[in-house]
């Protein structure tokens, strides 16, 4: 399935006074940015997820945002630290707003990725 571009153009608008939205595409969806944290991901249904964590997930579970899953290769079902946006969230730009900073809150507080380093050679 395609991205979303009005979902994402959306978040953007609703965000704009909180920084900047970008994003990057992958596996017909894309990973949402502001102000270069990842705090959420649309998948290629036009769901939105917002980043999650130990700290948020109380608050996520108080309002019956389910974990993102997915199946992997082998059969199995792993998932992922993201939440299911509260229905709201698509036409309420103040609920947006507040979903969409507790998981620009838990993307602030994720490690850092460490980059590869190449292989001698």
């Amino acid at each position: 399935m395609a991205l979303d571009n009005g979902l994402v153009d959306w978040i953007a608008e609703g965000l704009a006074a909180d920084g900047a939205v970008t994003h990057r595409r992958m596996m017909g969806g894309a990973t949402l940015y502001l102000d270069g944290i990842v705090f959420a991901i649309v998948d290629g249904d036009g769901s939105l997820w917002f980043k999650g964590d130990a700290e948020s997930d109380a608050t996520w579970d108080a309002a019956g945002c389910a974990r993102f899953t997915y199946e992997r290769g082998d059969g199995r079902v792993a998932s992922m630290n993201y939440r299911r946006a509260p229905e709201d969230c698509y036409d309420d730009v103040e609920t947006l707003r507040e979903w969409a900073l507790l998981g620009a809150a838990a993307g602030r507080r994720a490690p850092a990725k460490r980059r590869k380093k190449p292989s001698p050679g």
